[in-house]
């Protein structure tokens, strides 16, 4: 029995950490875009369906397999911050589309913006913004915006 509660705590926890929202339209994320690409390239690049991946409900397309591949090991590394939503509009407590040219990444962490004139707001403070979307995340999971 004491075993019991931490094994469904984990599956609690194991499956709201599958179940977050991705910013996608027709249920691709990112709008096609390469989420390797952003680090590999330092540039959106435009993937090819014949090098998707379902992940957190969302096909995620890829410039070729080798990006794919990588993806597949280890999506956490590659997706974008706060599911693909802006960062920016996150910060202000509510879920924004993306524009996949509007992109920093920091620390190893892609973060997507509404537009490019919004990624220069953002950019005026991004690590104050950072911190507020991280507090504000959590809450917004499972808003519907």
């Amino acid at each position: 029995m004491k075993y019991l509660i931490p094994a469904v705590l984990w599956l609690a926890l194991a499956s709201h950490a599958q179940s977050q929202p991705i910013f996608s339209l027709n249920g691709v994320a990112i709008r096609g875009y390469d989420p390797v690409a952003y680090f590999t390239e330092n540039q959106p690049v435009e993937g090819r369906p014949e090098f998707s991946f379902l992940w957190q409900g969302a096909e995620w397309r890829f410039k070729d397999q080798a990006n794919r591949d990588l993806f597949r090991e280890n999506p956490e590394k590659y997706a974008p911050q706060f599911g693909g939503f802006c960062a920016y509009g996150v910060s202000e407590n509510h879920k924004s589309p993306t524009d996949p040219y509007a992109f920093t990444v920091i620390d190893e962490k892609l973060y997507l913006n509404y537009s490019p004139k919004v990624k220069q707001l953002w950019s005026k403070d991004r690590e104050m913004h950072i911190q507020r979307a991280e507090t504000n995340w959590p809450i917004l999971l499972n808003r519907k915006d």
